[in-house]
C-alpha cells in the first residue's frame, strides 16, 4: 500500500476530501507503480487530473512529485515501481523571483 499526500494548494480542489490540520489530504492506495496510484487517485477525484497532468499525460511543469523523499526528475516516466509503504507527495511548485 502506498500513501499519497496532496499539498493544500491541490487539496482545496477536492470536494468532500478529508483534510488534515495542515490542509493536506493523505490517502492510502493499493498499487505497485506510481502511475497506477495516480490513476486510482484520478478515478476518485477526476477533476484533479488536469491540475496534475497535461494533455500528454505528463506531470505539469509547475507540479512537483516526490517519491519517498526524492523529486521525480523525468516527469514523463511515471511507471516507477513502489515499495510497500512508499510515500508520494504531490505539490504545486512555486516560481518567480
Amino acid at each position: 500500500m502506498a500513501r499519497i499526500i496532496l499539498a493544500p494548494a491541490l487539496a482545496r480542489w477536492l470536494p468532500g476530501a478529508p483534510t488534515g490540520v495542515s490542509g493536506e489530504v493523505a490517502l492510502e492506495l493499493h498499487s505497485d507503480r506510481l502511475d497506477h496510484v495516480l490513476e486510482a487517485l484520478f478515478a476518485r477525484f477526476p477533476n484533479l487530473r488536469g491540475y496534475v497532468l497535461d494533455e500528454h499525460g505528463e506531470v505539469r511543469h509547475h507540479v512537483a512529485i516526490f517519491l519517498d523523499g526524492n523529486a521525480i526528475t523525468d516527469k514523463s516516466r511515471l511507471d516507477q515501481p513502489l515499495r510497500d509503504g512508499s510515500e508520494i507527495y504531490v505539490m504545486q511548485a512555486l516560481s518567480g523571483g
